[in-house]
């Protein structure tokens, strides 16, 4: 009876009636988890009322993981209806909540885009960046419901996401029928589409196959001329370089090979030829180089802060133990040391590397890369951290360390110019890293940029 009560009230939304019937209760929403059909919250949810939902989640925020008969979670039921300030409060909760795979395998954001939700599509790509790589049961990406459900505004969102991450090369990805998002595009004719994935404004220019082919060999401009063709659409494609599956120029030497027999594997006629002749070596290259649409930003942050860590550990390491060690005496050489010039060591001090009183131009080699390597490492986790709870303390524990680095290189270095150096040092490199950094990297994409008009006048 309770339970029946429980029910009516999330179709209200009414709160005061929650609590009353949890006063008699408190295991009442737990108890009703476990039955058959949809929960309090994924009621509340389809009724849009943020309040009770709010309620809901303060006290039993488990209930958030659950799907229903239909094999949906409370997010997904809002992304689909586009309640943006639910789904906010359910993204408080932890963004995992957008991965979690409901019918047919769809996670929250491919209901969003089934549905156009532009509010919620952005918020959830907020809250989880990778959730745009995830397929259905189907294969599907977010691109392909996009375009099966004409939602182009969704599907222009999504575009220019994964232009941000540069994650270009989910616009070529397949559905487990073969089919590219210019393959649906041309076969529904939608115009719309077509045109933005070929506009040059866009910075996948170049990294967009023309000429996939789908499970039954068919490239996207072979889609259009069976769907009975569209002369300002062909023209498009045209100028975008698609072209018909006779006109390849890996298939014109293979005219007698059935369109069934064309291997799919992802890849196009071209790829396949050249993957054939890859050595071992290349192909394990392949295999582990870093791939954008299978390797996440999380993924990769977390690669590079290992990596970071241990640069800094393997450095920091270096300034306790310097090539060579350090000098266990103290040493003065005057008239009244017996030994002689030749075999007499030089002035030094307990504590003092050996290396920096015999070989000075080597121990300031050494100085200068091992701290390139520490404060580089340094930057790179200060970069990578930015946004992540307990900025504060983080930053106080990375100035201890340069702090306590520069003691232990100060104390163990032999005064003259190779302590000024690194005085200098260890006060410039601080704060130079992030500015040549940044100088490098623009430079870099100014050069690309240059480059790329170049390369298509010589292709025209």
């Amino acid at each position: 009876m309770d339970r029946i009560r429980l029910i009516e009230a999330a179709r209200k939304g009414d709160v005061n009636k929650l609590h009353n019937l949890l006063k008699d209760d408190p295991y009442l929403l737990r108890a009703v988890a476990l039955a058959d059909g949809d929960t309090p919250l994924h009621i509340a949810c389809v009724g849009g009322h943020v309040n009770f939902v709010k309620d809901v989640l303060n006290l039993s925020p488990e209930l958030v993981l659950e799907l229903n008969q239909d094999g949906f979670s409370p997010l997904h039921i809002v992304s689909a209806n586009g309640d943006i300030e639910i789904a906010r409060k359910i993204l408080e909760l932890g963004c995992h909540l957008c991965l979690v795979k409901g019918k047919e395998k769809r996670i929250p954001l491919h209901c969003a885009v089934a549905k156009g939700r532009i509010e919620v599509i952005i918020q959830l790509l907020s809250a989880c960046s990778d959730s745009i790589t995830e397929v259905t049961a189907r294969g599907e990406t977010c691109f392909h419901l996009a375009v099966k459900n004409n939602q182009f505004e969704a599907f222009k969102v999504l575009v220019e996401h994964v232009i941000v991450f540069g994650k270009e090369d989910l616009l070529n990805k397949r559905d487990d029928r073969g089919n590219t998002i210019l393959h649906l595009a041309t076969s529904r004719k939608q115009y719309e589409v077509i045109d933005l994935l070929l506009d040059k404004n866009f910075g996948y220019k170049g990294k967009l196959e023309m000429n996939l082919l789908n499970k039954n060999g068919l490239t996207p401009h072979d889609v259009l001329r069976s769907e009975g063709g569209d002369t300002d659409i062909e023209e498009m494609l045209s100028r975008g370089g698609a072209t018909t599956t006779q006109t390849l120029p890996d298939l014109a030497t293979e005219n007698s090979i059935n369109s069934s027999q064309i291997p799919l594997q992802n890849q196009s006629a071209q790829e396949q030829q050249r993957n054939s002749r890859k050595s071992a070596s290349k192909k394990l290259q392949d295999y582990f180089k870093y791939d954008k649409i299978k390797d996440s930003p999380t993924k990769v942050r977390n690669t590079l802060l290992v990596i970071a860590v241990l640069i800094a550990t393997a450095t920091y390491q270096a300034v306790l133990s310097p090539p060579g060690g350090v000098w266990q005496d103290d040493f003065w050489p005057d008239t009244k040391n017996n030994v002689s010039s030749a075999r007499r060591p030089p002035r030094h001090m307990a504590g003092q590397a050996v290396m920096g009183t015999n070989k000075a131009v080597a121990y300031g080699l050494f100085l200068l890369f091992n701290s390139l390597g520490f404060f580089m490492a340094l930057h790179m986790m200060n970069f990578l951290t930015i946004g992540l709870p307990l900025q504060f303390e983080l930053r106080v524990a990375l100035f201890a360390l340069t702090a306590t680095y520069d003691t232990c290189m100060v104390a163990i270095t032999p005064n003259g110019w190779i302590l000024v150096l690194f005085i200098v040092l260890s006060i410039v490199m601080p704060f130079i890293m992030p500015v040549l950094t940044i100088v490098v990297r623009d430079y870099n994409r100014k050069g690309r940029q240059y480059e790329l008009p170049a390369q298509g006048q010589a292709s025209s």
